[in-house]
């Protein structure tokens, strides 16, 4: 058995909560290693978190300014320049198919920080990545690393609805992200891979607190159901919509864009039910795609909904914002999706698509100045390859 092999059989064979143990012993015993840290990104992307036993004892590191910041961004491994003899700190993403969980800081002697050396160190983070989203089910260790605040109950319920925040695959890239992290009200955003297809939803819950959160829940998991059942784009939201009217008949109600991405040929399918908006960046040039709005989820009985399809070329890149983006407004009284939002989603073209999402809302909140967020701020970015 090789040495990969072994560490990930250990890292099966382990405790939930054991896992930095196993893989240190596997970095002391192969590399050297004298010590090993681990860092998950908290839920605004603004500091790295300790993983131990009690949380919010070790301080956090910055993502914007720090050596583990520097990995978790180029998602390399960063060596810090020589401080003793000897030896050497080595920083190391930890990331699962594109989501970008954290980064593994080791202390190791300098002649282990070959190529080969660090590029299979690399794998043993990603294997440890992957035993984390599992351990996940059984341990609340990983999860609360991830937090610099409390949540509210409503923002619980929300994270815990994500698929993450990144994924990559050969023909796209996808990130997303969601303010303010802490208090969520009620957007959301939810996609699933097949071998043929990208599902893809943003979701605009209607109300604030537990009541947009029970409202976003049913319509995340209606829309699962109806895509699990096998139920095309249109079918997907006349389920949703009727699972939201017959809660609430009518008093609430849920905005929807639903896309359906073919994997092979760059075609879209999509539902336009409310109010997040999508953009796309083709070269330079940027354009808002319109849609014909269709009506909010739940808001009257038995409506139907209609698929309407346009096709994405090799380089382009697709934006969506929910209102809390787009309808956000500058001191002077402009809409942020007027003229700013195109401006920042061509300043960040070489970007790749997982960070866009938190550059467009920094850029949202230079632009807003000192005004706070009074409604979800969601961006969702999606870099398309092709086959």
């Amino acid at each position: 058995m090789d040495r990969f092999a072994a560490v990930e059989r250990a890292l099966r064979n382990a405790a939930p909560h054991l896992l930095l143990d196993v893989v240190t012993g596997a970095l002391r015993e192969q590399f050297g290693v004298e010590r090993a840290e681990l860092r998950l990104a908290d839920y605004g992307l603004t500091t790295l978190q300790m993983v131990e036993d009690m949380p919010f004892t070790t301080e956090p590191v910055s993502l914007q300014s720090s050596p583990q910041g520097r990995a978790f961004g180029a998602q390399e491994p960063y060596v810090e320049s020589r401080v003793v003899q000897g030896a050497a700190t080595v920083h190391l993403p930890v990331t699962v198919r594109g989501d970008r969980m954290g980064v593994l800081t080791i202390a190791v002697p300098e002649e282990r920080c070959a190529p080969d050396d660090l590029m299979e160190m690399q794998r043993i983070c990603e294997a440890l990545g992957h035993e984390i989203l599992v351990a996940e089910r059984d341990t609340d260790l990983y999860l609360l690393a991830r937090r610099s605040a409390r949540l509210t109950l409503a923002a619980e319920m929300q994270w815990q609805l994500l698929p993450g925040r990144s994924v990559v695959r050969p023909e796209f890239a996808l990130g997303a992200h969601l303010e303010p992290a802490y208090a969520i009200f009620g957007d959301n955003f939810d996609w699933s891979v097949s071998a043929h297809h990208l599902t893809l939803t943003v979701t605009n819950g209607m109300g604030q607190g537990m009541e947009a959160a029970l409202l976003t829940n049913l319509v995340v998991n209606a829309l699962r159901n109806a895509r699990r059942a096998g139920l095309d784009l249109a079918g997907q939201a006349i389920l949703a919509d009727q699972a939201v009217y017959a809660q609430y008949r009518g008093e609430l109600h849920a905005s929807v864009l639903l896309l359906r991405f073919d994997l092979a040929t760059g075609e879209v399918e999509a539902v336009d039910a409310g109010s997040p908006r999508m953009w796309r960046l083709r070269g330079r040039t940027v354009t808002s795609v319109d849609f014909d709005a269709q009506l909010p989820l739940g808001m009257f009985e038995e409506t139907a909904y209609v698929a309407e399809r346009l096709r994405l070329e090799p380089g382009d890149r697709i934006l969506v914002g929910s209102d809390g983006v787009y309808d956000s407004v500058s001191k002077a009284g402009e809409r942020y999706g007027e003229r700013a939002l195109a401006r920042s989603l061509s300043a960040h073209r070489l970007l790749p698509a997982a960070q866009v999402p938190q550059a467009v809302l920094r850029d949202l909140a230079d632009y807003r100045s000192a005004l706070p967020l009074d409604d979800d701020a969601l961006v969702v970015c999606l870099d398309w390859f092709g086959q």
